[in-house]
This record gives C-alpha cells, structure tokens and sequence, in this order.
C-alpha cells in the first residue's frame, strides 16, 4: 500500500507486534503520534480513545470508531478538534461484499494472522489468555 502506520496503543506486546509489522511510530494510549495524521482507527471501548485520536488529526482527517461498545465521548474543544472538517464515523458492521474485499486485499498482500491454537477443552484458558494480554495475535479454539 506504500503508506506510513502510526500505533497508539497500552499494551507493551501489543507495541512489540506493531514494530514487528512494520510500523513506522509506535507509542504507548498518551503519546502523541510525531505528525499529523490524515486518518485514524480505534478499536478501544474507550470514548476518550476517540478524543485522542481527533487530536492526532490533520483538518480534513477522519476517525473511524470500529467498537462495537463505546463509553461515553467526554466533552472535548470543538474549535480544536473538529474545526477543520474533521470527521467522526463509526463503524457497526459490514457486508458479505466488504468480507470478500477484505479477504481478497489480504490475499494479495500475503497477510498472516497470528494465531495461537487452543483445543475446545481449553476454551477457558484461551479466555484469560485473550483477557490478560498473554499471546499475540487471535485466540482461535478447534473442536
């Protein structure tokens, strides 16, 4: 795609898998990316995740909210942060064609998920392995 990824994120194995991808900034949920950002996705339950994210925007930039749940969006400076044209959107769900895109870009740009493999009995210990941060990538239970 020949684009610059910047990743905001807490968790220290969640920064050690965005190096390791090929980010070109990684830095801890407080730290501000070092330029201005043309878009941003967030993927936190977090509203203040989502406030954050504006900040990093440049005018005319984009915040996609890709959570199912999301707390409440504190109050924030609307001359700020959406003075500008910039713009918040959600994003609830997709279409069986937005799958198939996916899918089809993935294969062309040889993505690999990681994955860590659990048996069905194990389906708890997988729980807590995704809960405390524990593996990278997805949790994935066979039967």
């Amino acid at each position: 795609w020949d684009c610059e990824v910047y990743v905001s994120t807490r968790g220290e194995s969640h920064r050690k898998l965005a190096e390791s991808l090929g980010a070109t900034w990684v830095g801890t949920e407080r730290e501000k990316p070092p330029v201005e950002l043309d878009r941003a996705v967030t993927f936190a339950p977090s509203g203040d995740v989502v406030v954050a994210a504006l900040s990093s925007l440049r005018k005319g930039g984009v915040v996609a909210v890709n959570a199912i749940h999301l707390d409440r969006i504190p109050q924030f400076d609307y001359d700020r942060l959406l003075w500008g044209e910039r713009q918040i959107r959600s994003v609830a769900n997709m279409t069986r064609a937005d799958a198939r895109d996916f899918l089809q870009l993935a294969a062309q740009i040889k993505l690999k998920p990681k994955v860590t493999l659990f048996p069905l009995a194990q389906a708890n210990e997988a729980l807590l392995a995704v809960k405390n941060d524990s593996i990278d990538g997805a949790a994935v239970i066979l039967p």
